[in-house]
């Protein structure tokens, strides 16, 4: 029996990303439609047949994002129902991953919930890249890949040749990644020590690490409304940092994120395309680097029942 076919769908929440992926498989996007009724329900519809393919769709569940999980939804029930072979969900940025436990009484597990849809669509597989809790992936029964970003974050820091650098978490839960950055570039690290009074509002307590003279890069996972690490940023400063620069995979920025980055004297700010930025909107400082690369590279070795390991470094 002959190897099956592959198609890439996308719907609308990262187009341009979906475009770039199919581009570097040797792809065009396959034809699909997704639109909304006068009343805002939404409507899918696959162009082409799938029967018997190995159906990839990209959509990252970002702002708004429950349209964009209703879409990702409905398409993978219409590729299911199409008779499709297999339907691997490739989500650069998963929505709700932040709500992944009780932090309270009488309140969802969020990210379970989400999963739960999901995979009751009909997916064989998800492909995401840096999930915010990595426990995450225990709320599927179909395999999951969780791509890292920090290979492109390595490249390009590399290419910025900065001297005297130290690598900074902008929390306690993202040392693990700070660290393991650290110590491939051979730099310094450090924490920000912070109290969280209430969501979205950030109060910078202590810098744990030595800052003073060097140059900081500030990595994170996500950048929402940017209070937590621009204020960091100012924290570096106060305590002697020389130029401070901002990574970050996903950048929801949401709120008045922009008007703090803006603000907070980053030399540099890097993101990646998992989550579109606003092209009206986006600083003169800010750098985006693309997945496409990691994702098409995946895609290709899930299609012919490859090894994905080695791109978790």
């Amino acid at each position: 029996m002959g190897k099956n076919e592959m198609k890439i769908f996308s719907c609308n929440s990262n187009r341009t990303l979906a475009e770039d992926i199919a581009r570097r498989l040797g792809m065009n996007l396959a034809s699909s439609e997704v639109t909304k009724f006068k009343d805002e329900e939404i409507a899918v519809r696959l162009n082409e047949s799938v029967r018997g393919v190995d159906v990839f769709i990209v959509q990252s569940t970002c702002k708004p994002a429950n349209n964009n999980l209703m879409e990702l939804i409905l398409m993978v029930d219409a590729a299911k129902r199409a008779s499709a072979s297999s339907i691997t969900a490739v989500m650069p940025y998963f929505g709700y991953a932040r709500q992944d436990r009780k932090v309270e009484p009488r309140v969802p597990i969020s990210a379970k919930v989400v999963a739960n849809l999901i995979q009751a669509s009909g997916i064989s597989r998800l492909l995401t890249m840096d999930l915010h809790a990595d426990q995450i992936q225990g709320f599927f029964d179909v395999p999951v890949d969780n791509l890292f970003a920090s290979p492109l974050v390595i490249d390009y820091i590399k290419s910025m040749n900065i001297t005297d650098m130290t690598i900074v978490s902008p929390d306690s839960g993202g040392v693990d990644r700070a660290r393991f950055i650290a110590k491939r570039l051979d730099a310094g690290l450090a924490i920000i020590d912070k109290r969280r009074p209430k969501a979205n509002v950030c109060e910078v307590m202590n810098v744990i690490g030595e800052v003073s003279g060097r140059n900081c890069v500030m990595i994170d996972d996500i950048v929402d409304t940017g209070g937590s690490i621009s204020g960091g940023a100012k924290a570096l400063k106060e305590f002697g940092a020389k130029d401070v620069y901002c990574i970050a995979t996903h950048p929801v920025l949401s709120g008045n994120a922009f008007d703090n980055l803006g603000k907070a004297g980053f030399r540099e700010i890097i993101f990646s395309d998992t989550i579109p930025v606003d092209e009206s909107k986006k600083l003169d400082n800010m750098t985006i680097l693309p997945t496409a690369p990691l994702f098409a590279e995946a895609i290709k070795r899930i299609f012919n029942g490859e090894s994905v390991s080695s791109l978790f470094i």
